[in-house]
């Protein structure tokens, strides 16, 4: 192995040697940035006087930054409010529903079963933590079993 480059005789990087750093950018990208630097707000007007000349690239550079497209929306349906880890199979079951009836998307009605599991995981963590402190409660920190 190279010691200088940290790579072994076939280009590969070593053990312990991932290559660059996380987050360095490479040559061509730093002598880019370099000769922008202090110029943004000039070429941005450039570009905005260029949409308003009516150069249709310059505007869809300009609308995409202004409005972005949006990765995802609010969704709304009817669902039963979650309290207990049993709730959690009403909920799922209106979430079924909403996409039987085509309230929501097949992939939206996913994510928010994704969400509806993530809670239910948290309420029965809670209420396990709950039920394990009220049987600790009171002890000198043994327990025992009874019948």
């Amino acid at each position: 192995m190279n010691r200088k480059s940290g790579r072994n005789t076939d280009g590969t990087f070593g053990p312990g040697n991932p290559g660059k750093p996380k987050g360095a950018r490479h040559r061509a990208t730093q002598a880019a940035l370099a000769l922008l630097e202090g110029e943004s707000e000039a070429l941005t007007r450039q570009a905005v006087n260029m949409a308003l000349d009516g150069d249709t690239t310059a505007l869809r550079l300009c609308l995409e930054r202004i409005a972005p497209p949006r990765k995802d929306a609010p969704i709304q349906f009817e669902m039963p409010r979650m309290e207990t880890a049993a709730d959690a199979a009403k909920a799922a079951g209106a979430v079924v529903e909403a996409v039987a009836a085509g309230e929501l998307t097949p992939t939206e009605g996913a994510h928010v079963m994704a969400l509806v599991d993530s809670y239910r995981r948290t309420l029965e963590t809670s209420e396990l933590e709950a039920r394990v402190a009220a049987l600790e409660g009171g002890r000198d920190g043994t327990f025992t079993k009874s019948n």
